[in-house]
């Protein structure tokens, strides 16, 4: 019983962190405010790291660009995608996210401009892992990891966080981001607030308050006692030449940021 609840929490942990990794490395401080770049190679590579990551949950890195960067034009308007102001519940909150997701995926939607340029995009990989076929896969493999696994009814409780994985790191930052914490800045026009000061869960997505008031920083961290755990990770793969920080970063980024203006999208 010992060991397979250790075997069931170490399948938890790995997915929920590379997960979410991905999602604040990837789809936020890449795809949506090109704080770095990358060779198209390395481009494609983490485009797939991150549909292997989220797995049934994987969320289309062009659709969740554009998402963010209308968050950040509309932050707790109520042209906001996803804003817990203007909802009052999580479950509608993330309902809304979804509807306007969906729209942007099947190109219902149409914004133009600085929302929907210098995007990553795989269009022949996203037709033939975006249907639910391939979903399914993945729902097929956690189920058949836990029935190999599990021993205890208890342990199944965590099968439909696998299932939902995105989403649920989404609500976690979106919901909780503008609801509870502390402020550092009170001159921005919405309720971003930072949740956590060492962002274990997120991996620093919680620091939505520092982040809508320097959204181009690849630290979202800014006080002495803050910590961003991608922040290493993102130094590292400079120094070894994956990605490269924009020179306005770079040469900002171990200082206290009073001036330190947004990149643009």
């Amino acid at each position: 019983m010992r060991k397979s609840t250790r075997r069931i929490g170490l399948f938890f942990l790995l997915h929920w962190y590379f997960s979410g990794f991905m999602q604040t490395f990837f789809l936020h401080r890449y795809a949506s405010h090109r704080i770095f770049t990358m060779s198209k190679f390395w481009e494609r590579m983490f485009y797939l790291l991150t549909f292997l990551t989220q797995g049934s949950s994987f969320l289309n890195p062009r659709a969740y660009a554009i998402m963010h960067r209308m968050h950040h034009a509309h932050s707790d308007t109520e042209k906001d995608p996803h804003s817990p102001v203007q909802h009052g519940n999580v479950f509608k909150m993330m309902w809304h996210t979804y509807k306007v997701y969906s729209d942007i995926v099947n190109r219902r939607t149409n914004l133009g401009g600085e929302f929907d340029t210098n995007l990553p995009e795989w269009k022949e990989f996203d037709r033939a892992v975006s249907g639910i076929p391939m979903r399914l896969v993945f729902v097929g493999f956690y189920t058949l990891f836990y029935l190999r696994f599990a021993r205890s009814p208890w342990q199944f409780l965590l099968l439909p966080v696998h299932i939902v994985m995105g989403p649920v790191h989404g609500a976690i930052v979106n919901w909780f981001g503008h609801r509870v914490g502390y402020r550092n800045s009170d001159d921005i026009h919405d309720n971003s607030r930072n949740t956590l000061p060492f962002d274990f869960l997120t991996q620093g997505e919680l620091f939505q308050n520092n982040h809508h008031r320097y959204p181009g920083r690849p630290n979202l961290a800014i006080k002495w006692f803050e910590f961003d755990p991608t922040y290493p990770w993102i130094l590292f793969l400079d120094r070894i030449g994956i990605i490269k920080l924009r020179e306005k970063a770079k040469e900002k980024r171990h200082e206290i940021p009073q001036k330190y203006e947004a990149i643009s999208i």
